[in-house]
């Protein structure tokens, strides 16, 4: 790079709701990290509350958790195969001491830093990223598809917390919630060939969203104009679907879970808490005597092993037997990326995912990289 390079714009959080585009020196490089130059970053459903709701652990703050780039310079100890190496981007920095993380379980780290809300992350021209939290992309593999790795491993992760091979052999599985991550869950449910798939939602843009995705449209039930009770009755029976997940995090939601999915089923808890959640005594019983199994999920795998959510992932989209992209609704230059921010904070119009990209991250073809 050349010296007029040696600076960056970047989204930076001051303090509570106070998010501006400044120009930033270069991140420094530790002896164990690379600078990425950020080429896609997705805008999550939980930086809208950490810009203008509950803020963050510490200002000033480059937030952005979900992105791709290139690797254009290396630390003392980086190995020299990262430079120029197209990557995506394991969020989360293990502490590697804590007993989760001797296991490897490193999502459920008990003193972890965060790339975009612990640390600075993605919304800016470069990053400073950790050698062990890089993923090299496969050629046909664009920046743009592998800024949603992050979401996308999070949805596969809440579907392999079910037990072992359930969501292949499930007769039927239930998602409330079509919110980014429910539409991932959707996507790889439907991949794995689950047939009988029922959505809620409650957006005539989420029913046409999901149908891109393959859904058929009496599979999708709108909860603003019919009971959703009756309506799962109906599709699966007086039994009831075998899985069911939770995306919303709402208690109406969970009991609807309890109330709906068939003795012996599974729920999947993967949406974010709004509030306390306070259950029935009725609503427990039920969990006791259908013998139900609750089982709560929380960001991904990624352990640099092949069986890992992220090498999941990322084997299919090489393949191409997924199609994250149908999913993005907007794509926004760096310097109007605040419109995502206000679109997602307002509900001003239809969305489901918003990216900051620039022109060569949007190449899929590898003779156009």
């Amino acid at each position: 790079m050349q010296n007029n390079q040696e600076k960056m714009k970047a989204w930076v959080l001051n303090d509570l709701g106070k998010i501006c585009l400044e120009e930033r020196d270069l991140p420094a490089v530790a002896e164990h990290e690379v600078l990425v130059e950020v080429k896609a970053a997705g805008i999550c459903g939980s930086d809208i509350p950490r810009i203008y709701i509950t803020g963050a652990y510490h200002y000033p703050l480059i937030p952005g958790h979900e992105f791709s780039g290139q690797v254009v310079r290396l630390g003392k100890h980086a190995d020299s195969q990262w430079l120029g190496q197209r990557v995506g981007i394991f969020p989360l920095i293990p502490c590697q001491t804590c007993l989760p993380c001797q296991k490897k379980q490193y999502e459920m780290c008990r003193s972890y830093s965060y790339l975009g809300s612990r640390r600075d992350g993605g919304f800016a021209g470069f990053a400073a990223v950790p050698v062990s939290n890089l993923l090299a992309l496969p050629e046909n593999v664009s920046y743009e598809e592998a800024a949603m790795l992050e979401p996308m491993a999070v949805a596969v992760h809440a579907i392999r917390r079910l037990s072992p091979f359930r969501a292949e052999q499930a007769d039927s599985a239930v998602i409330c919630g079509m919110g980014t991550i429910g539409m991932l869950v959707l996507m790889f449910l439907l991949e794995a060939g689950v047939k009988q798939v029922f959505v809620l939602g409650n957006k005539d843009f989420q029913r046409k969203t999901a149908g891109k995705l393959g859904l058929s449209g009496e599979n999708y039930c709108d909860i603003r104009s019919q009971n959703a009770e009756e309506w799962i009755a109906q599709k699966t029976g007086e039994t009831g679907p075998e899985l069911f997940f939770e995306c919303v995090g709402k208690p109406e939601t969970i009991r609807l879970a309890v109330d709906c999915t068939q003795p012996g089923g599974e729920i999947v808890l993967v949406g974010n808490p709004y509030s306390d959640i306070f259950l029935e005594k009725k609503v427990y019983w039920k969990i006791l005597r259908n013998q139900l199994r609750l089982t709560g999920t929380w960001n991904s795998s990624f352990t640099h092993a092949s069986e890992d959510d992220w090498h999941y992932v990322l084997e299919r989209l090489a393949k191409k037997r997924i199609s994250p992209e149908t999913l993005i609704t907007h794509r926004m230059p760096v310097e109007e990326l605040e419109k995502g921010f206000q679109i997602m904070k307002n509900k001003e119009e239809d969305y489901c995912k918003i990216l900051m990209t620039n022109p060569s991250s949007r190449c899929a073809d590898p003779d156009e990289l």
